[in-house]
Order: C-alpha cells, then structure tokens, then sequence
C-alpha cells in the first residue's frame, strides 16, 4: 500500500524495469509522485520484459502517484525534455535517479557506434538530466541526484570495457556535481551495485550465468532509496551496495555476502570473479 503522499516528486530513468521500477515502486510507496522514463512502451516494447505502463499501473493500483515519461536517452533533446515534461506533469522536482545503462560486449574490438551510444545513454544522459534539473531541485529549496554506477567501474569485467569505462566517468561526475551544488542544498550521490542483482537487463547479458543466489532488484531499491532519505549534507559518497549493507544493517541479505574491493583495480592478473556485478 502507498503511503501517503510527501509532496514531493522523483524522476527516475530506466524506470520500466529491474532496479529503475523497484526503484520507482519504492519511492512511490515513501509517498512520492514519481516520473518514471524509459524507452519501452506497451504500444513500443524492447526485446527486455518490462514496460512503463506496466510500472505507473502497479504504482497507481497501490493508491500512489506516478505518470509515464517515454524517452530516448541517446537523444540529448529527449533528455532535457525528460526533465521539463516531468515539472509541467508533476509541478515540481525533488529527487532525480539516473539509473539508466545499456552496455554491450566487447572490448578493443567494439564497433565505435555501440561504444558511442554507451557513453551517450550511461554518461551524457545523467549529465544533461542533472543539468536541466538543477534549477528545479534549487526551486524545490532542497534536492537530491542518485547516480547508479556498477563494480565494473573498479573491476574490469571482459567484454565490458565501454559499460566499465562509462561508469566510472559517472562515479567522478557524482563528486564533481556534489561539490558544485552543495551550496545549492542538493545532495549529489552514488549507490554502486557490487552484489549480482537479477534485474531483467542482467540477465539478457549474462543468460548462461546461474542466477537463483542472487538478489532481486527490490533489495537493490532499499539501499537507494535510504540513501535518498539522508540528510542533504550527505553528498559526494560513492556508497558500494555490500558495504552499505554491512554498515548499516539495511538489504539483510546482502549483510550475508561478502564486501568487495572499492579501489580500482590495477595491475594485470586478478583472482576476484566479477561475473554478474555489471548491474545499474
């Protein structure tokens, strides 16, 4: 059941499935009105289960607010856009997660478009988002931006390199944006999922991979949604999904698995299995 509303309004990207709509989902049951954006539609699904309408559906049916914002992320005029529809729809913004992220395989040998347009989706689309969004997350007298970034930022996962190289970029754009608007009061933050998460989009990439250990994308969701419950003063963190968990006592199943490193790996030969982080 929703809880009643706050007031205030969340705009999260990818929103249509894995951890964007538990995101998404749990946000609206904290009594926000959330704009939900992604790219599949029930009139234009992906090949990726899961659609917006399906998500604003299950938010409104447990009596909370939620409207469906259809976007393009590789189109930068769809992402400023994104952000103004959800001000004219909703009348004001709080919280922005960019969650969004495509990834596709290879490494030196990736076709330069598909390098391209993962930089464009997991990096220039957060930017762009948290730019048009500044204004209204000052109007709001305080607001906050989530980046969801992934263990490939520190760990290189073969045939990931582009996805790696993205979100790392996105984890030092997170310290670069706090710094620059915390005089704003708007907290600028990271959660980074270092646990395998069985969000739809992973496992289209991994389907040979056994899945049944892994957490499901509500668990993922509780940890981002307590870090947009913190104070504004918390900014600048790039919080690891496993050390968040054993630090705090909150996602209890993720306090059974082990903490990951959260220095970047270096050097050539690494016995750390990375097969499954590559979430957010």
């Amino acid at each position: 059941m929703s809880a009643a509303g706050n007031g205030k309004v969340a705009l999260v990207t990818g929103a249509s499935r894995g951890v964007g709509a538990a995101t998404a989902v749990a946000l609206a049951a904290r009594g926000y009105a959330v704009a939900c954006a992604a790219r599949s539609t029930r009139d234009q699904p992906r090949r990726t289960p899961g659609t917006l309408d399906d998500v604003v559906e299950r938010i409104r049916d447990a009596g909370g607010t939620a409207v469906a914002i259809p976007v393009d992320l590789s189109d930068r005029e769809q992402v400023a856009a994104m952000v103004d529809h959800t001000v004219a729809a909703l009348g004001r913004l709080d919280v922005l997660v960019n969650n969004a992220a495509v990834t596709f395989v290879g490494d030196l040998d990736i076709p330069q478009h598909r390098h391209d347009l993962v930089f464009a989706i997991d990096v220039d689309a957060p930017m762009i988002a948290a730019r048009q969004a500044a204004a209204h997350l000052r109007a709001a007298g305080e607001g906050r931006i989530l980046n969801v970034s992934s263990l490939a930022a520190l760990k290189p996962v073969p045939g990931l390199m582009s996805y790696g190289m993205a979100k790392v970029a996105l984890e030092r754009m997170t310290v670069d944006l706090a710094r620059q608007l915390a005089g704003d009061r708007v907290a600028v933050n990271c959660f980074r999922i270092d646990a395998p998460v069985a969000s739809e989009g992973t496992l289209a990439n991994l389907p040979s991979v056994d899945h049944t250990a892994w957490e499901p994308s509500e668990v993922a969701a509780e940890g981002i949604t307590w870090m947009l419950a913190q104070p504004v003063g918390y900014s600048g963190q790039l919080e690891s999904m496993t050390h968040l968990a054993h630090r705090e006592g909150i996602m209890p199943t993720v306090t059974a698995r082990p903490l990951t490193p959260t220095a970047m790996f270096t050097g050539v030969f690494d016995e750390y299995a990375t097969s499954g982080f590559v979430d957010g």
